[in-house]
C-alpha cells in the first residue's frame, strides 16, 4: 500500500482575480509517484489544522520551498502546526529549503537574509557526514541543486539540530536533523533531481524510515 505524506502548499497572489491561492510545483507529484508516496495538498486556511490532519491518517508530512518565512503569516502558522503535530503523532517531517529554515526557527535558531547569489540556481557540492555518507556513495562530494539565497550556519542552528551536510565552498547548512524527532531538514530540492541519491533519500526517510538509524 502506498504511503500517505501530507504536504505544505506555497501561495501566491493572482493579482487579475484579487485573490490568494495555494500551490504546488509538478515536480513534487511527479518525484513522489515514482516512489510510491500519495502527496496529500495541505491548505493554508484552516482554523484547525490538527481537526484536519486527524482524518488523514498520514505517515509524513514534507514542509515545501517557496515564499519567504513572514511573506504569508497563514502560511507559516500552518507548517508551525505541522511541525507540532508530527511530534505530537511520532511521524517524520521533512523541510525543503524554505522548510528547513522554518524547522530551524521553530527551534529557537535563525536565518541569516544575504543579498548574494552564490546559492541561487547553481548546482553546487556538498559534504556529508561520515554515518550519512556510507550509504549513499562512495564519492567525498555529492552535487545538489541550489536556489536560495537566505542561509543557515553552524552558529545558527537551533536547539536541538545538527548539521550532516553542508555546502563545500563556504561551510553552510545544506541538511539538518533533530537529535531526537524524526525531523530533517535540506536546502536543496530533490523534487527537481533525477539522480538516485536523491530518491534513495527520500525513500530511507519515509518508506524504509531506515534513515534515522544513523543519526
Amino acid at each position: 500500500m502506498a504511503l500517505k505524506i501530507g504536504i505544505s502548499l506555497r501561495i501566491v497572489s493572482a493579482i487579475n482575480y484579487l485573490e490568494k491561492r495555494d500551490a504546488l510545483s509538478h515536480d513534487w507529484t511527479n518525484f513522489l509517484e515514482k516512489i510510491g508516496i500519495i502527496p496529500i495538498f495541505i491548505p493554508n486556511t484552516f482554523s484547525n489544522i490538527k481537526l484536519f490532519l486527524d482524518e488523514l491518517n498520514l505517515d509524513g508530512l514534507i514542509l515545501s520551498g517557496g515564499d519567504n518565512i513572514g511573506e504569508f503569516p497563514e502560511r507559516d502558522n500552518t507548517e508551525n502546526s505541522l511541525i507540532e503535530y508530527g511530534i505530537n503523532n511520532k511521524i517524520p517531517i521533512l523541510g525543503i529549503c524554505r522548510g528547513m529554515q522554518l524547522i530551524n526557527k521553530f527551534y529557537g535558531g535563525s536565518i541569516i537574509e544575504t543579498t548574494n547569489k552564490k546559492h541561487i540556481k547553481i548546482n553546487h557540492e556538498i559534504n556529508l557526514l561520515d554515518s550519512i555518507k556510507e550509504n549513499f556513495s562512495n564519492e567525498n562530494l555529492i552535487s545538489v541543486n541550489s536556489y536560495h539565497h537566505n542561509i543557515v550556519t553552524n552558529d545558527s542552528l537551533g536547539n536541538n539540530l545538527k548539521s550532516f551536510a553542508v555546502c563545500n565552498f563556504d561551510d553552510t547548512v545544506e541538511g539538518i536533523i533533530h537529535t531526537s524527532n524524526k525531523i530533517i531538514g535540506l536546502m536543496w530540492h530533490p523534487e527537481r533531481s533525477k539522480d538516485d541519491f536523491n530518491k534513495k533519500l527520500i525513500i530511507q526517510i519515509f518508506v524504509e524510515n531506515t534513515f534515522w538509524n544513523k543519526k
